[in-house]
């Protein structure tokens, strides 16, 4: 991934360091492994402990002659071994360290994301707590439809980010796995305790029938989970591009003192960052598509997929995390305007009560059909018009006013009517 969507944080995990380092780290682990099984002599393990090293660099300058880089990668270690390298990779084949030490990269990845979903989870929280009761207009269809809160849109996001979350948990567990089973995974030349042994103290569990490498359907629901929660904050960002509309204006992205929005017309706010994760979200779902056409791998193995994984791993796992911090960021700093939503509820004179007419014309016995015949024309009226006035004409209207009182009229275009049993979601989530 290109250093602008790069953190260190993640970034580190995905250096060839940190893979040579997770490639060394199963090396002796198996070492220990063959050595408590007495395959191989302690002292040579301790030797091994002792010495084991790489050079990046020269592990680059051996692959160049050699053509193969767990080969220059041993070369390289046994450099500084010495002979004691002779019980190195003992028995073992090369996936059986890059599929294992992969899966370390994988889990610590996983980790990372897990602890940025915390904290967006905290910060959409923290702001459903502020606006839990910041009345506003839902919509569907994009059309204004009947009143919520800011905080139950945002009591939707949350749940989702939690979701996410289990989703998280569970990759964590599917994606722990190592093999050691050497060439086609028969164990015909390593015994099935060394595997169990190393990782164990890898923290990692023995897949369950490896061929010559762990299935590629772990890391395909690998990228489909960073996909999915992906999108999901492509929604959140959609949503807040939506309502920074000037003719919506109800939240707006936070505008830095001394920043531009157009190098040609100075007024521009621009919701840039929603706009920025709405276009990263698809660079992480079509990362699935390729993780799924990983999956198919001719009889024990090929090596079809590893050019795929060494862009579309790192790169996901490093854009969503990117991502991650940038809606949290984005949602802790967010610019609320409640007089906006107001403004925007009550336009055309309450129009977006008419279902409350509707239901209480129906309830004081007059035929549905009829009511909304009544309530639609008032409605239709009023809609898209300089002074409509929705609220004046159901007042008006000779037929509502045989049924219902002032009082019951007024009560019709009260919006804490659909905010009586928000506390109830507000609970489930600990708003």
């Amino acid at each position: 991934m290109i250093e602008r969507y790069t953190l260190p944080e993640m970034g580190d995990l995905w250096t060839d360091t940190y893979k040579l380092k997770t490639w060394l780290r199963v090396e002796i682990a198996a070492c220990e492994a063959q050595a408590e099984l007495g395959y191989i002599p302690m002292e040579a393990v301790e030797e091994i402990k002792a010495k084991a090293n790489f050079d990046p660099d020269r592990v680059l300058e051996i692959e160049a002659e050699v053509r193969h880089d767990v080969i220059a990668f041993l070369t390289n270690v046994n450099e500084y071994v010495g002979d004691a390298g002779r019980y190195i990779h003992l028995g073992l084949t090369s996936s059986d360290v890059l599929d294992t030490a992969l899966a370390l990269q994988l889990v610590a990845s996983t980790d990372l994301l897990l602890e940025q979903v915390e904290s967006l989870a905290q910060a959409i929280r923290y702001q459903a707590q502020q606006h839990r009761n910041t009345v506003m207009i839902g919509r569907s269809h994009g059309i204004h439809a009947e009143p919520i809160t800011f905080g139950f849109k945002l009591a939707g996001w949350l749940a989702e980010v939690c979701r996410n979350r289990e989703r998280l948990v569970h990759l964590r567990q599917q994606i722990a796995v190592g093999k050691i089973s050497g060439a086609v995974g028969t164990y015909a030349n390593v015994d099935p305790r060394v595997e169990a042994i190393a990782c164990q103290k890898l923290e990692l569990q023995p897949d369950t029938a490896s061929t010559q490498v762990i299935s590629r359907d772990r890391h395909a629901e690998y990228v489909q989970t960073l996909a999915l929660l992906a999108a999901s904050i492509e929604r959140f960002a959609v949503e807040i591009r939506n309502l920074q509309r000037t003719d919506v204006l109800e939240v707006e992205e936070y505008f830095a003192r001394g920043q531009k929005g157009s190098s040609a017309m100075p007024h521009k706010r621009n919701p840039i960052r929603s706009e920025r994760l709405t276009g990263l979200a698809r660079v992480v779902r079509g990362h699935a598509i390729a993780a799924l056409e990983n999956v198919a791998l001719w009889h024990e193995r090929d090596i079809s997929h590893s050019s795929v994984e060494r862009m579309i791993l790192p790169d996901a796992s490093i854009v969503t995390h990117f991502m991650l911090v940038e809606i949290t960021n984005l949602v802790k700093n967010l610019l609320v305007y409640p007089e906006n939503m107001k403004r925007n509820m009550n336009l055309y004179g309450g129009v977006v009560f008419s279902q409350r007419v509707l239901l209480t014309l129906v309830e004081k016995g007059m035929n549905r059909e009829e009511a909304y015949r009544v309530v639609q024309s008032c409605a239709h009226q009023a809609w898209n018009t300089t002074d409509g006035d929705f609220h004046g004409l159901i007042t008006q209207d000779q037929t509502v006013k045989n049924y219902l009182s002032p009082e019951e009229i007024e009560a019709c275009f009260d919006p804490q009517h659909h905010l009586k049993h928000l506390d109830e979601i507000y609970q489930r989530l600990n708003i």
